[in-house]
């Protein structure tokens, strides 16, 4: 009895915050996918289309962010990296989620995973492809190559180093085309990839508009693909605008919107991008909240929206388009909110939240965690300032730049997420206390970053992959992998499907504030509601001017006799340099458990960490944290 009791308190939690629009989307869906709908609403041999002739559109091509290799205000400057990026490219390597080369080599099939060896089959519909199988492994591999964000890697070495590598970039794109036939396999499950794929090779038609090497055979080839693709898109959206809503539908719907910008010669774009360009104002409306903080409660996650915001603003403004003012208001407090948490001498942010290596438009050649050109790049847009002077600006055409000082408040709050900071000089002390009214991604809530002089010495494990085994999934997904407290070894959530968390954590408070001695924060989460409900608080104490923080954690009654497990996430490096002690509510000290763990600070990579561990049955753990420089 109690089993089916417990099945319906999910079952009724799940539809209570999924809601009846999502569950009758996804129950039609599949009746869509078994009954063989999506197949012939998206055929796998479409008529070819002519749309322009190349002359035509070389002579009276539509406004970009440039015109052929003309990028005004960058002056060339070749790099070593520069270099050896674009011959590790050219040798049939291509770096994966943004830090990890892989040698595919020169004829790769595009449809072989190169971590399983996994060959998808191309005959299959894009429908009957199974996206989170055990035997493939995780299809991220085979789609990071089919993105194409990797030709901007040679596209900036062809500028750099005054070449031309257009052949090279063409017959990458022709070779994708003739492999993967149109609807047909893995490279056509995801509107997302597919959406960025129509952007970067529109970035690279762009560039090598002039070149010898685009020959009108082509570039008809290139514009069937792009318009068949767009057709996809746009007879998909509904999957992301309510089965997935986050960066996905923002994404797509921008692709949409932009399509009649790039695109005018193609008939159906006009349609597409008229509704586009409305679902994207509500998307980015709904999904960024007023304060700035993102749904996806995820920093990565949050960059990928600030490029797409660069470019839809950008591109709006060249064809003398605007938006719904709420667009640049959201943009601009995105703005804000990221560099609040950036920390100001690395240039990176807290590894927080899901965070897959996505940089789309690598116009730099900073490390992957490091956000300054991105920001810098929508500042750029949006105010026509640069806090950092990072010339990918220039790659989007903005060249009346004024600098501006970046500047840092000591204390921040962002209650609709509940994020919370406290900045002193170049340490940083990085707090998340929030309820969730979207779909939570991990239970990490009370999590503590430490920042010290560009080194993160607590920090969050990452989330290594999305695909993987059950217990490394939710060891990354769960508390054991955040700097913040176990109840019973269970997490504030009760864990479900891959990406599916029941019991979310409904409500949250939080305060910061400072006096003479110190800087505070204050804040509470109710949680553990498959326990029956716990509510969980944590203060935080940052000494002034000095590297100490005291940290209390203390429960309800709700959890008297359970056992409470305070987790700490070091970083190795600086292991040495950390001193972590705790007592329990009588004053006992507590003995220091020392595991090590690992952290994935790209995904698909883990390297060793260091975690100590304090449990009590008491109502509450006091701990101290000293930093020695």
């Amino acid at each position: 009895m109690w089993s089916k009791i417990k099945k319906g308190r999910l079952a009724l939690d799940f539809i209570q915050n999924m809601g009846w629009r999502y569950i009758a989307f996804r129950i039609k869906y599949l009746i869509e996918i078994k009954s063989g709908r999506l197949k012939a609403k998206f055929p796998t041999q479409p008529s070819f289309k002519t749309f322009i002739s190349l002359t035509e559109w070389r002579n009276k091509t539509p406004q970009f962010f440039f015109q052929g290799k003309n990028i005004k205000g960058l002056t060339p400057e070749p790099t070593q990296i520069l270099k050896d990026n674009f011959e590790k490219i050219k040798s049939g390597k291509v770096q994966f989620f943004s830090h990890t080369w892989l040698d595919l080599g020169v004829d790769f099939n595009w449809i072989t995973n190169p971590e399983t060896n996994f060959k998808y089959d191309i005959a299959k519909h894009w429908s009957e492809i199974e996206s989170l199988s055990k035997d493939s492994g995780d299809i991220k591999y085979v789609w990071e190559k089919a993105r194409f964000s990797y030709v901007y890697h040679v596209i900036r070495y062809d500028f750099h180093y005054q070449d031309d590598q257009a052949e090279f970039v063409l017959s990458e794109i022709e070779d994708f085309i003739t492999k993967n036939p149109l609807n047909q396999g893995p490279n056509y499950v995801c509107s997302q990839e597919i959406s960025l794929r129509v952007l970067n090779w529109t970035f690279a038609l762009y560039y090598y508009k002039d070149s010898e090497a685009l020959t009108e055979e082509r570039f008809k080839t290139i514009l069937n693909s792009i318009y068949w693709q767009l057709h996809h898109v746009y007879n998909n959206i509904n999957f992301s605008r309510i089965a997935v809503r986050n960066n996905h539908a923002i994404t797509e719907t921008l692709m949409l919107y932009l399509s009649n910008l790039m695109f005018p010669f193609m008939e159906d774009t006009k349609l597409w991008s008229k509704k586009g360009k409305s679902w994207f104002e509500e998307e980015v409306d709904y999904q960024i909240y007023d304060d700035g903080t993102f749904l996806q409660f995820s920093m990565n996650y949050h960059r990928v929206v600030v490029q797409l915001l660069t470019w839809g603003i950008r591109l709006s403004e060249l064809h003398n388009n605007t938006f719904k003012p709420v667009v640049y208001e959201k943009a601009q407090k995105s703005l804000n909110f990221l560099e609040a948490c950036m920390d100001p001498v690395s240039g990176q942010l807290p590894n927080y939240g899901s965070n897959d290596g996505a940089l789309f438009f690598p116009l730099t050649n900073d490390d992957y965690r490091v956000y300054k050109s991105q920001l810098d790049d929508l500042r750029a847009v949006l105010q026509h300032t640069t806090a950092y002077n990072t010339l990918s600006r220039f790659w989007y055409g903005v060249t009346d730049i004024k600098p501006v000082a970046s500047q840092w408040n000591e204390l921040e709050s962002f209650k609709e997420s509940g994020y919370y900071i406290i900045q002193e000089d170049t340490t940083k002390t990085f707090i998340r206390c929030g309820s969730y009214k979207d779909r939570p991604f991990q239970s990490d809530n009370l999590h503590i970053d430490i920042w010290h002089n560009g080194i993160n010495y607590l920090w969050d494990s990452g989330s290594y992959k999305y695909n993987t085994d059950t217990q490394t999934l939710n060891y990354y997904v769960g508390i054991q992998s955040h700097n913040t407290v176990s109840i019973s070894e269970e997490n504030q959530m009760l864990k479900q499907g891959r990406f599916i968390w029941n019991f979310w954590v409904n409500r949250a408070e939080a305060t910061v504030s400072k006096d003479q001695n110190s800087k505070q924060f204050k804040g509470s989460i109710n949680a553990f509601r498959q326990l029956g409900g716990i509510k969980h608080t944590r203060t935080v104490e940052k000494l002034n001017d000095k590297l100490i923080w005291n940290v209390v954690d203390s429960f309800d009654d709700n959890a008297k006799g359970r056992q409470k497990q305070a987790f700490w996430q070091i970083n190795p490096e600086v292991y040495d340099k950390v001193e972590v002690s705790a007592k329990d509510a009588n004053n006992n000290k507590l003995n220091a458990i020392v595991d090590d763990v690992f952290v994935s600070n790209y995904y698909g990579q883990k390297i060793a960490s260091k975690r100590i561990t304090f449990t009590t049955s008491t109502q509450e753990i006091t701990t101290v944290i000293n930093l020695r420089n």
